[in-house]
């Protein structure tokens, strides 16, 4: 296998995937994503060719699959996504908290994915929304943008979310902007880590108890055990008693800053390629930070069939929205309450105008990374232009 190459997971899955599919069957989305990695940026899924108007040097591109869990792929959604953001962002401070579930819950996460995640999202919104409309806090609606990560660094399951807050709030007749009562410079939050983390504990548990009296998860495997109520009950009660861990990070430095971070975090998926060291003998080694170690970057090796496992824990349910906006930045009235907030506070500019649908990709390349992907790279002078379609090798769409 070529280790060098810019698609080693793709490579990867090329080379073992149909061992893995005939030893583990797979959940539909499992399957599809794995297929779609695959297949990215090959004759398989077509491309075309492009032709420099000057030198006459060729290029062929191929089409790459869209799955927002490819590493390969989700380059462009992000950018996109950020030129949407710039246009909302506010002349205040953001904050970055960071809301994890202990590790007893991981096991029914892994057999009820969309259940659990709902409720990280539930619980996590509403303990930020309720304690900002405290008045001892702020006293009005935050803004929040909120991203489910689903993996640690040694790819084992591990869901938590990032949240990005407005450091204040609209007030309910939204005649003013209200600053947090107890902020001071370089706090890291304005409402206190254990306040939130305790908050956030009672409100997870008390829907997770309220889901298993409706009987919406699924008890299989492993937590068969926990379809008894005692033994439900009991973890209830051994939850309750443990602290959570909820992390407040220093404020953001400016908009620009906000914007830099949710590049990196919103697109990202389970492990990118640059990460991978050696694909070699039936291993994986690939680079990994431990947090347990003073933050140290280690190399750790894995059988394939185990990276591949550990991967696609990872995959999301299909059609289940892994950004979600709260308060403020709820999409039913985000304009409307943005443009008002913009009305209150000094400093605001005028949102410019929506463009990042009107964009292609290569202007989007160009107008946020400063890249001219149609100018070519071997004369540096001419244009690439569109020379010839190539079908799918399949001679049908993917």
């Amino acid at each position: 296998m070529n280790e060098n190459n810019n698609n080693k997971i793709g490579s990867l899955f090329r080379e073992f995937g149909d061992l893995y599919r005939a030893a583990h069957p797979l959940p539909l989305a499992q399957h599809k994503a794995m297929r779609a990695i695959e297949r990215c940026r090959t004759a398989d899924l077509g491309g075309h060719v492009d032709c420099c108007d000057r030198c006459g040097y060729e290029r062929i591109s191929y089409n790459s699959c869209r799955n927002r869990h490819c590493p390969n792929c989700q380059s462009l959604a992000r950018e996109r996504w950020l030129l949407d953001r710039q246009r909302e962002l506010l002349p205040i401070a953001y904050f970055h908290i960071v809301f994890t579930i202990p590790d007893e819950l991981n096991p029914i996460a892994l057999v009820n994915q969309r259940p659990v995640y709902d409720l990280l999202f539930q619980a996590a919104s509403e303990t930020l929304l309720t304690l900002g409309r405290d008045p001892g806090h702020v006293g009005g609606q935050l803004g929040i943008i909120a991203v489910l990560h689903t993996w640690g660094q040694n790819l084992m399951d591990h869901p938590h979310l990032h949240c990005i807050v407005t450091g204040g709030g609209l007030s309910d007749d939204g005649q003013r902007w209200l600053s947090p009562r107890k902020m001071t410079p370089g706090k890291d939050f304005f409402i206190h880590v254990n306040v939130i983390s305790d908050l956030f504990k009672k409100k997870f548990l008390a829907y997770l108890k309220q889901r298993y009296q409706t009987g919406e998860f699924k008890w299989v495997g492993r937590i068969r055990y926990l379809k008894e109520k005692a033994a439900f009950h009991q973890l209830l009660t051994q939850l309750y008693a443990k602290k959570w861990v909820t992390y407040c990070k220093k404020p953001f430095g400016g908009p620009e800053q906000v914007l830099r971070y949710l590049g990196r975090y919103t697109h990202r998926v389970a492990i990118s390629n640059h990460r991978i060291v050696n694909i070699a003998d039936g291993k994986v080694t690939f680079k990994w930070r431990d947090y347990r170690d003073s933050n140290k970057t280690k190399l750790m090796t894995l059988d394939v069939f185990e990276f591949i496992r550990r991967f696609l824990l990872h995959i999301l349910p299909a059609r289940y929205y892994k950004i979600r906006y709260y308060g403020l930045l709820a999409n039913r009235l985000r304009s409307a309450r943005l443009n008002r907030c913009r009305e209150i506070l000094p400093f605001s500019q005028p949102p410019a105008a929506a463009k990042s649908e009107r964009l292609c990709w290569e202007d989007v390349l160009l107008e946020l990374c400063g890249l001219d992907i149609r100018k070519c790279p071997k004369c540096r002078t001419g244009r690439m232009v569109r020379k010839a379609l190539l079908l799918c090798s399949a001679g049908v769409p993917p």
